[in-house]
């Protein structure tokens, strides 16, 4: 029993039948896509994080502070 209750030789006929339907060209053309696509997500993610850090900064120098007091 592999997977879910899925043996190895069903997801071995799964993936030959996918392979005879796509082709290994395509199917290797839409992994790099999809590799591409999960590489430039966490770029951006990575990217926002960075980001964050100086505006938080920032938001404590900005007039609504609440630590000032007012006369």
């Amino acid at each position: 029993m592999g997977i879910g209750g899925i043996s190895i030789w069903q997801l071995l006929i799964i993936l030959a039948i996918v392979i005879m339907l796509f082709g290994t060209k395509r199917l290797r053309t839409m992994g790099s896509d999809l590799g591409s696509a999960v590489k430039g997500f966490r770029k951006s993610m990575s990217d926002d994080g960075a980001a964050d850090k100086p505006a938080d900064d920032a938001s404590a120098d900005s007039p609504g502070n609440n630590d000032v007091k007012e006369k």
